[in-house]
C-alpha cells in the first residue's frame, strides 16, 4: 500500500473516531424550549400592561421550578392587581422558597392582597424566619394592624420591631434607614427617638423630600400643628413646582378640615406630575368626597385607560358607578375584569 493512500485511510479513521466521540460525549440535555424562554417576558408583560388572560399566563409562570429567583419575584409585583385563591395559595406557598428574596416579594403580594387579620395569620409564622432581612419584610407587612388583628402573633411581632429598630439605628450613615427608623419609631408613638431618626436623616440629606413629610406628621402627631404648616410652606417655597410637595400640602389640609383647599392641591400635584397614577387617585377621591362625582369617575377612567391593570382603580369606579345607577357601565367593567381574570372575587360576586 503506498503512502498516500496510508495516510488517507489513517485521516479516515481519525474522522470516524472524532464523530463517535461527538455523538457519545455530546450534551443529550435539551435546550430550553424558545416558547417557554419568550413565556416569562410574555407573561410579566401581560400583567403589567393588564391584557385578557393576564392572570392566566402570570400563575403559570409562578407555578415554574425553574424560574430565577429575580423573575419569580418580579412576578410577584404584578401578582396584587391579579388576586384569586390560586394567587393566594401560590404566595403562601413561595414564603416558604428557598432564597429570601423571593420569600420578601411573596410577603409584599399577600400584604397588598389580604386585609389585616388573615394577613396575620398567613404571615405571622414568618416572624421566626431564619433571614432577618425577611423577619424585618413581616414588620412592614403586619405594622399598623391592631392587637386583635395580629391576634397570637402580637408578642413576636413587638420583639421583631425592636430588633429592627436596633438594626437601622446602627446605619447611622444611611438616610434611608435613619428615615425608615423614624417612621418606625412614629408608629410606636416613641416621638423622641423618631425626632432623633428624623434628625439625622436630614442631616445626611437635607433635601429629601419624604423626611420633610415625615418631619410635618410629627410635628401634627405632637400637637405641633403651626410648626408642621410653617415646616411644609418653607418647603414650598423653595419648591413651589414639586409635585410631591403639593400632594403632601393636599393631605394637611384634609387632616385640617380644608377639603376645598386640599382638592386644589391635589390638583396642581396631577398638574405637575400628569403620568402618577397615585396621584390622580387621590385626586378622584378627593372630587368623590366633596360630591363632584362625574370628575372623579372621569379621573379613575383615565386610569384605566394608561393603566389597565390596575386593580385598585377599577373597584372604586366600579363603586362610583353603582352609587350613581350606571349598572350599565358597572357590567362592562366586570366584563373587561373578568377578561383580566376570571377567578377575580369581584367578578365571582357580581353585580
Amino acid at each position: 500500500m503506498s503512502k498516500q493512500r496510508q495516510y488517507a485511510l489513517a485521516s479516515l479513521v481519525l474522522l470516524v473516531i472524532l464523530g463517535l466521540g461527538g455523538y457519545f460525549w455530546r450534551d443529550d440535555s435539551p435546550a430550553p424550549a424558545p416558547t417557554l424562554k419568550h413565556s416569562y417576558t410574555k407573561a410579566l408583560a401581560m400583567a403589567h400592561n393588564g391584557q385578557p388572560g393576564a392572570a392566566r399566563v402570570l400563575y403559570q409562570q409562578l407555578g415554574r421550578s425553574d424560574l430565577s429567583a429575580i423573575r419569580r419575584a418580579s412576578l410577584y409585583a404584578e401578582l396584587p392587581n391579579y388576586p384569586s385563591p390560586l394567587a393566594l395559595k401560590l404566595a403562601s406557598r413561595d414564603v416558604q422558597h428557598d432564597d429570601p428574596l423571593v420569600r420578601r416579594a411573596a410577603i409584599a403580594s399577600i400584604q397588598a392582597m389580604l386585609p389585616g387579620a388573615q394577613r396575620s395569620l398567613v404571615l405571622g409564622p414568618m416572624l421566626d424566619d431564619e433571614d432577618q432581612s425577611v423577619r424585618f419584610a413581616v414588620v412592614d407587612a403586619l405594622l399598623g394592624l391592631g392587637p386583635d388583628e395580629i391576634g397570637l402573633y402580637f408578642g413576636p411581632l413587638q420583639h421583631a420591631l425592636v430588633r429592627y429598630q436596633q438594626a437601622l439605628a446602627q446605619k447611622a450613615d444611611d438616610t434611608a434607614a435613619q428615615l425608615h427608623l423614624a417612621r418606625l419609631y412614629l408608629h410606636d408613638n416613641s416621638y423622641q427617638e423618631a425626632a432623633g431618626a428624623l434628625d439625622r436623616a436630614l442631616q445626611l440629606d437635607p433635601e429629601n423630600l419624604q423626611a420633610l413629610a415625615t418631619q410635618v406628621e410629627l410635628l401634627e402627631r405632637q400637637g405641633q400643628t403651626d410648626a408642621s404648616r410653617q415646616v411644609l410652606a418653607k418647603a414650598l417655597q423653595q419648591r413651589p413646582d414639586s409635585a410631591f410637595l403639593q400632594h403632601e400640602l393636599g393631605r394637611w389640609l384634609l387632616r385640617h378640615g380644608q377639603d376645598e383647599y386640599a382638592l386644589l392641591a391635589f390638583a396642581r400635584a396631577l398638574e405637575l406630575e400628569p403620568d402618577n397614577n397615585d396621584y390622580r387617585y387621590t385626586l378622584a377621591t378627593s372630587l368623590h368626597q366633596l360630591e363632584q362625582v362625574d370628575a372623579a369617575q372621569k379621573q379613575l377612567e383615565t386610569i384605566l385607560v394608561h393603566d389597565p391593570a390596575n386593580r385598585k382603580a377599577r373597584v372604586l369606579l366600579i363603586e362610583y358607578w353603582k352609587e350613581t345607577g350606571q349598572l350599565q357601565n358597572v357590567q362592562i367593567l366586570l366584563a373587561q375584569l373578568e377578561q383580566l381574570n376570571p377567578d377575580d372575587p369581584l367578578v365571582q360576586q357580581g353585580l
